[in-house]
């Protein structure tokens, strides 16, 4: 009874949209061009592709496979399959609830600059001094805070088909259409600067596409591999309870193996996408030392400077640029906060309105939190990783650097140790479709993911340094 009360997306179409629009999120645009920045443009990656289609399809898939193969999400999913293993859900389920807060805060840090540009307050956006004056005032934040967390919480308020299958059906394609318009005009610009030099988006693109291996030692690639591997957590949405949230929504007779494929391909596409629409900007009118920006001050004080100098036209391609990172900002926390009120619901029993309620009461709270972090409550902390931190970054660290690798690394040895991967295989085949990479995947989720995960785990807690 239990399976068939149990909601489910209507069709692979609904399933696909949906887990890339959770894919699709702030990582894929403020951090991927970055790390593609720093790591040498093409061998970043590279390295990231061959990434992605072994050990980010490995985690992908074991977690889609246990959430369709338990029907439960989480918090209570890991215990169905190893009643000793629920601890496993219990730190995958605190990632999104650490997570979606912060995530909220920095959503309505998007939707302050989507206003500014549409009310043509693009180049008092670009002024020094914006970003910062406006996230430690002591109201304006926690009001949009408020509005971005209001329309996530009313999506999941309406259900699995109402709410965020018919909301990745609309956004989603209208987000991939900003983002290739706003690649192909990166690429047709140019600027003259002070000093006479031009510069072209294309040759901005020829730096972020061929790779410069000038100077590379075997530190310095471990350092690239590790680089492509994080960001594949945030590329993929894996090792935080969504996957196997999704993947307990997808219908028995779906073709996972075909849809795995195509949110592969739909999320590297727009990861590298995103380096396409900022890194040839970023170059033309800022050079290289322009594309050092990541994280926040890229997004926010960067490129709004890059649109200041593109002249009238500026105005509007920022209008444009943040209204594609508000959608996609709006998809990702979507899942994110779907992942904890679904395990509410699995674990406690509640109705959707209910758990869907304490969440937006908790997210809020921890949100203000968050945003007092820039003004009242400020302080600042060096991290085992040797950043300097505020209450966002905190949560940041413990969420990305902590528990995810420590959720794959337990759900591999789960997989591949107690379970056996075949328990997986088995899930995935069983519609009678080919699981075409399975040697593979025995292969990664047994031997070559867990060490890759441990190595990653040692060097973001600053116990491995040699690397």
């Amino acid at each position: 009874m239990e399976h068939q009360k149990r909601n489910a997306f209507s069709g692979s179409v609904g399933f696909v949209l949906a887990a890339a629009g959770s894919a699709v999120g702030l990582g894929n645009i403020w951090r991927f061009p970055y790390l593609a920045a720093k790591d040498g443009g093409g061998l970043f990656l590279l390295v990231y592709l061959i990434l992605a289609l072994t050990f980010g399809f490995t985690l992908l898939v074991t977690e889609i496979a246990i959430g369709r193969k338990t029907k439960q999400s989480p918090l209570t999913a890991y215990t169905k399959l190893r009643p000793r293993w629920g601890f496993l859900g219990v730190l995958a389920s605190l990632v999104p609830v650490i997570i979606l807060p912060y995530y909220c805060v920095i959503g309505g840090w998007v939707i302050r600059y989507f206003l500014a540009y549409l009310t043509g307050e693009g180049m008092q956006a670009a002024e020094d001094g914006y970003f910062t004056s406006f996230i430690t005032a002591e109201v304006s934040p926690i009001v949009m805070l408020a509005i971005f967390l209001a329309v996530v919480s009313v999506v999941i308020i309406l259900g699995v088909n109402k709410g965020i299958e018919n909301f990745s059906k609309v956004l989603m394609p209208i987000l991939i259409l900003l983002v290739l318009g706003i690649a192909v005009f990166s690429l047709t610009i140019s600027h003259t600067d002070a000093d006479g030099v031009t510069r072209t988006g294309l040759e901005g693109f020829r730096i972020y596409v061929v790779p410069d291996l000038s100077g590379i030692t075997l530190k310095g690639f471990f350092s690239v591999l590790l680089d492509a591997m994080g960001q594949l957590f945030f590329s993929l949405s894996v090792a935080m309870g969504i996957m196997v949230t999704y993947g307990s929504y997808v219908k028995d007779d779906a073709n996972l193996v075909r849809s795995i494929n195509q949110i592969e391909i739909f999320d590297t596409l727009v990861a590298f996408l995103a380096g396409v629409m900022i890194i040839p900007a970023v170059f033309t009118f800022m050079g290289r030392e322009g594309m050092e920006a990541s994280g926040p001050s890229l997004m926010f004080v960067s490129l709004p400077k890059v649109f200041s100098a593109m002249g009238g036209i500026g105005n509007v391609i920022g209008g444009l640029f943040f209204a594609m990172v508000l959608f996609a900002a709006l998809t990702s926390a979507i899942s994110v906060m779907e992942a904890v009120v679904s395990s509410l619901m699995d674990k406690f029993r509640w109705s959707r309105l209910k758990a869907s309620l304490i969440e937006m009461a908790v997210a809020l709270t921890a949100g203000i939190v968050v945003c007092l972090g820039y003004n009242k409550w400020y302080f600042e902390l060096e991290l085992p990783n040797g950043a300097i931190a505020q209450i966002l970054d905190i949560m940041d660290y413990l969420s990305n650097n902590l528990f995810m690798p420590l959720v794959a690394i337990g759900t591999c040895l789960l997989v591949g140790w107690l379970l056996k991967p075949k328990a997986v295989i088995d899930e995935v085949e069983k519609t009678g479709d080919r699981f075409g990479r399975r040697g593979l995947y025995v292969v990664m989720v047994k031997f070559i993911a867990p060490v890759l995960l441990v190595i990653l785990f040692l060097k973001s807690v600053g116990i491995l340094t040699v690397i």
